[in-house]
């Protein structure tokens, strides 16, 4: 198994007032030659969005665009008449494919919003873009993962144009939980959200990062309560 970590504190920031992000990924005015991806996986980052902030109508293409808000809502709308507002709970998918127009914003004009916005390259280029989101059940993945992104069929989760699957756990401290890859040589990129784990052998901390790879699985143990999110990307 092979392993690269990522700190919370290495991660690139940017203050824009309205928008304060943390990038795992070289992105915008951030830029780390060692991280620029991890396999398919494109960008990760990390924002806090002020109550009213907003970004304006702005174009995607062949790209797969995946938010999962943690407190707050975000409204969404875009040019395929994709529209909504996620949050906590929520997640959103969006495939850009041929070209798509799309706008995001606090739904509060005081309280913050904070999310994960995820990109992932796609498997098929310019298809029609097309807008999703789901609720999931947050009791159904304590101490056990709830696959929320896959384009496997069981899994019931939002469609992705890739062979790559998103799964978030809540692991409550002293247990242990296994991950299987549902792809042959996918690696997996594996966040803490929250609390702190161990996985093999490393401690990982709140917003630390760990991507894995040459292996078809691997086992996390949490130090605390914990909440994370596994990518699982085609490294090539």
């Amino acid at each position: 198994m092979k392993t690269l970590l990522f700190k919370a504190s290495d991660r690139g920031t940017a203050d824009y007032g309205w928008l304060k992000p943390n990038y795992y990924f070289s992105f915008a005015q951030y830029h780390d030659n060692a991280k620029v991806h991890f396999g398919l996986l494109r960008v990760l980052n990390d924002d806090f969005i002020g109550g009213g902030g907003a970004f304006p109508t702005h174009p995607h293409d062949n790209m797969e665009i995946v938010t999962i808000p943690f407190t707050g809502a975000l409204k969404h709308k875009d040019s395929t008449g994709g529209e909504g507002v996620i949050k906590a709970g929520d997640i959103q998918i969006m495939s850009a494919g041929s070209g798509v127009q799309h706008s995001e914003a606090n739904d509060s004009a005081t309280n913050p919003v904070t999310l994960f916005q995820v990109w992932v390259f796609p498997k098929e280029r310019n298809i029609k873009p097309r807008y999703d989101q789901k609720t999931f059940d947050l009791t159904q993945r304590t101490n056990k993962w709830q696959t929320v992104v896959s384009p496997i069929e069981a899994d019931n989760a939002l469609w992705i144009n890739q062979d790559a699957r998103f799964s978030l756990t809540n692991l409550q401290s002293g247990n242990e939980i296994t991950y299987t890859n549902g792809f042959k040589n996918n690696g997996v990129f594996l966040v803490v959200i929250n609390g702190s784990v161990e996985v093999d052998g490393q401690q990982l901390n709140k917003r630390d990062a760990l991507g894995i790879s040459e292996t078809e699985g691997f086992t996390v143990k949490a130090s605390e309560d914990a909440e994370l999110l596994a990518i699982e990307i085609p490294m090539n």
